[in-house]
């Protein structure tokens, strides 16, 4: 199969320091017929000014404000004209051969709907991520984060792919809507990832295409206020119903136990004003739903299997990682996968 042309979409907001490495980096890995479209999230520092300097021949969208990544990156999507979407962070530095390597499985036919590049971090020395697990309570992480970037790693199916670096078929995001523009920030790569397999797609890791991300966990009250309403929002859009029955205790359970680890993390203010946007965003989420569902190809037990129990990142608390937790949920989903295999 030849090779696709590229719509490389980066947002960017306040991003100019970003920009000027991560341009010259992925300029020189396009090739004649590839494109760069850039959305501006109304910056205010001279990220403008750095595109039309570093890349003139970009389309450069200028929002005028802060419309958030998800939608930013869907308005760049709408102009783009290549075959295969590239949606990169402005702070993800493609490295030597990316721009070949994030068209293989395109080229080899893999049939994987989506994929991402492999993300690096520390100048490409450490893994940032290798694929995003996703927790049956829908918390979501980078996956392998902190360990020495492997040496070898074969292309391979992940859970569900970054953000950081995500190729699509150009067609195939505008069938499925692309990201979810209310969400503004987080979690809209999981819930992309989510509903393809849903409809019976296929979700891949491309090693040999490297971006190095200059990326750190931490955040204000807002981030996480995001995260817990994404989080939802995407278990009541995306999940089967079947799944989301067996699953109540756990995810009120979880929200339980979210009360004291929000207040002693000081986002417990956060937190409720998630629930607050999760109930005025609820009627608009149950349509959602209902669409969503009515396209649904798989069924609970196929789209579980790509759920883990095991809450596998360095960034949850130690209690939630410690042994009890982890064979208690082990078991919970043991049962719950069983449930849904007799289904």
């Amino acid at each position: 199969m030849s090779a696709p042309s590229l719509s490389v979409v980066i947002v960017a907001h306040d991003s100019a320091e970003e920009l000027s490495s991560t341009l010259p980096a992925l300029i020189a890995e396009l090739e004649r017929g590839d494109e760069l479209i850039v959305a501006d999230n109304g910056s205010t520092d001279a990220s403008l000014e750095v595109v039309r300097s570093l890349a003139p021949r970009a389309t450069l969208i200028e929002l005028g404000t802060n419309a958030g990544f998800a939608a930013a990156c869907d308005v760049g999507a709408e102009q783009a004209s290549g075959e295969l979407l590239v949606v990169l962070n402005p702070d993800a530095k493609p490295l030597g051969g990316f721009g070949r390597a994030i068209r293989l499985p395109w080229v080899e036919g893999r049939g994987w709907e989506a994929w991402m590049a492999a993300i690096a971090c520390e100048g490409g020395a450490t893994v940032n991520s290798l694929g995003n697990p996703v927790h049956f309570t829908g918390i979501a992480w980078a996956g392998r984060h902190g360990e020495p970037m492997p040496g070898e790693i074969a292309p391979q199916e992940v859970a569900a792919a970054s953000g950081a670096c995500l190729a699509m078929p150009l067609q195939r995001w505008r069938e499925v809507g692309g990201f979810p523009a209310p969400f503004f920030l987080y979690h809209e790569d999981i819930d992309l990832s989510m509903r393809l397999r849903l409809f019976g797609g296929r979700i891949g890791l491309e090693p040999r295409a490297v971006v190095d991300h200059d990326y750190s966990f931490g955040g204000d009250e807002e981030k996480w206020r995001r995260l817990e309403r994404n989080r939802w929002a995407f278990l009541i859009r995306v999940y089967p119903a079947p799944l989301l029955a067996l699953l109540a205790p756990a995810l009120a359970l979880t929200e339980l136990a979210l009360v004291p680890v929000a207040a002693a993390g000081g986002w417990g203010a956060a937190k409720l004003r998630s629930l607050v946007d999760l109930a005025v965003w609820m009627p608009r989420l149950l349509r959602e739903r209902r669409a969503i569902q009515a396209e649904r190809a798989v069924g609970a037990a196929e789209f579980a299997r790509w759920l883990t129990p095991d809450l596998g990142s360095p960034f949850i608390h130690p209690i939630a990682r410690s042994a009890p937790i982890r064979i208690a949920l082990r078991v919970y989903w043991a049962l719950v996968r069983a449930a849904l295999g007799r289904g």
